[in-house]
């Protein structure tokens, strides 16, 4: 039988080959951090089955590198221990070495704040659920993990008691930045959130910049559980939060790519529409198990469709224009070189909820 220390050593080597994990520490945290530990109520699989600590193939699923659902309320998942990939990438992005002090917004099952302290980072880590937060102390305590400040309360207050913070990472998806985060950073910290952005939750790093204004610089792509309350409140001027199945497509444009874009590739092209045209977000075609990149007309009732081949379908009263646009859009990208996801940057305005507000990105651009 295969040890689980033995399956950790492995999958760190996967991560590894895969160029997930780059930094020595942080492969070191990895192959030290049981992730087991933090999932012993179980996760739901993905056949929708709920996978227990004394399933066949526990371990091995534990040791995938995907998301494990931990809760679901009402056929939503609402906490999770993320994919290890997408950990290990923020991690990273972090910049951590021993005495990092991190906030952690979203402590989920606690893992990812014992990654942290395993690469020698002081971390506080606060979740709004009670027995998310419970659930996370026990993982922490099965783990060995005894310096992480574990703290229930208001992921948009942040936790000034603990500040102020070199970092704050932030775990679920939002619609922007919550001021206090910033205020609770040390000089020449910053905080790396996943902002929603046309259908998605990319992740950005998010400082103050010298001229006293709030910047935004896109990190990589990514998919997050929304958060609720001021941290997902709607503002003039967001992608639309997708749709259902469209109506059937009534043109088609030919492929543009050949072979098609890979997914990495698809999403550079994604993140690009979504900067240059609002009405860009995820939109389910009828029939289709997967969706896609999609223009959303105003009344929801169509628009255009932009596949990995560059094909482009209209669908609904507004077809033809919506097709021609996202046309323009696919030879906008190329003109401009095929801009990967960390090309961009953006300015960060205050919006949503007037009494809890937001920084939202704005007059995005290509950094030179």
């Amino acid at each position: 039988m295969v040890s689980s220390v033995e399956r950790r050593r492995r999958f760190v080597d996967a991560l590894c080959r895969e160029g997930a994990i780059t930094r020595p520490e942080v492969a070191a945290a990895f192959a030290a951090v049981p992730r087991e530990a933090f999932v012993s109520e179980g996760f739901q699989g993905r056949e929708g089955a709920w996978v227990t600590p004394d399933a066949e193939g526990f371990l091995d699923a534990v040791y995938t590198n995907d998301v494990l659902v931990t809760k679901v309320v009402g056929g939503r998942a609402t906490s999770s221990s993320s994919q290890p990939s997408l950990m290990a990438a923020m991690i990273e992005a972090l910049d951590l070495s021993p005495g990092t002090r991190v906030l952690e917004v979203g402590a989920g099952t606690g893992y990812n704040a014992a990654l942290m302290s395993a690469c020698g980072a002081q971390v506080t880590t606060v979740d709004v659920q009670p027995d998310v937060v419970e659930r996370a102390a026990a993982g922490l305590r099965a783990a060995g993990v005894s310096d992480v400040d574990l703290q229930l309360g208001d992921g948009y207050a942040g936790c000034p008691a603990g500040g102020p913070y070199d970092r704050v990472v932030v775990t679920v998806g939002v619609a922007g930045a919550a001021p206090r985060w910033l205020d609770q950073l040390a000089p020449g910290g910053f905080v790396l959130v996943p902002v929603r952005h046309a259908g998605h939750h990319p992740v950005f790093r998010v400082a103050r910049v010298g001229d006293g204004s709030v910047g935004a610089a896109a990190v990589c792509p990514a998919g997050f559980m929304p958060a609720a309350g001021p941290l997902s409140a709607p503002y003039l001027g967001a992608h639309p939060l997708g749709s259902g199945p469209l109506p059937e497509p009534v043109l088609s444009r030919p492929a543009r790519f050949d072979p098609p874009l890979d997914a990495f590739r698809y999403q550079d092209m994604w993140f690009a529409f979504g900067a240059w045209d609002a009405r860009t977000t995820y939109a389910q075609p009828p029939g289709a198990v997967h969706g896609g990149c999609a223009l959303l007309d105003e009344a929801g009732t169509g628009g255009a469709t932009i596949w990995p081949d560059g094909t482009v379908e209209g669908s609904g009263p507004h077809a033809e224009p919506y097709a021609e646009r996202a046309s323009a859009l696919v030879d906008r990208w190329l003109a401009s070189g095929r801009p990967t996801v960390p090309s961009w940057r953006a300015r960060l305005a205050l919006d949503g909820d007037p009494a809890q507000p937001i920084w939202v990105p704005r007059e995005w651009h290509l950094a030179t």
